[in-house]
């Protein structure tokens, strides 16, 4: 199967983690990329911003889940949100599920009020951890 890897780029450590795991089970898996150069961690938003508008990192992450039969979320703790889901995963899931692909979840959704109602209208497998799962 082919799979992309969706979820924040500052759990990109993670997300190789998955990466790996899925490639050893035999899937192809396609990742996210990193800009070289851009502190993901900081507060100034500008560099993350025109690195995406620069390399067009929104339409090539879609591209690849138009290519792939599935998508992993790595939905993993960011400060106080458990399961974290941003912005632009949240456009992926919506993609993936208007184009009919298989939604896996890493973890179970978060309870994030503003996205919950709509994840939750998608059909998802969450796997907890157990990469197995993904068939």
């Amino acid at each position: 199967m082919v799979i992309t890897i969706c979820g924040s780029i500052k759990f990109m450590a993670q997300m190789k983690k998955a990466e790996k795991n899925l490639s050893n089970l035999g899937h192809e898996v396609l990742m996210p990329v990193q800009a070289e150069g851009v502190d993901y961690w900081s507060d100034d938003r500008k560099s993350r911003v025109e690195a995406k508008k620069k390399f067009e990192f929104i339409g090539e992450h879609m591209d690849k889940i138009r290519k792939s039969d599935a998508i992993l979320v790595v939905n993993i703790t960011k400060k106080e949100i458990e399961n974290y889901i941003g912005a632009n995963t949240f456009l992926e899931i919506g993609y993936a599920h208007y184009k009919k692909k298989k939604i896996f979840f890493l973890n179970p959704i978060p309870d994030q009020p503003y996205i919950i109602d709509e994840i939750e209208t998608v059909e998802t497998q969450i796997i907890n951890g157990d990469y197995s799962k993904i068939k």
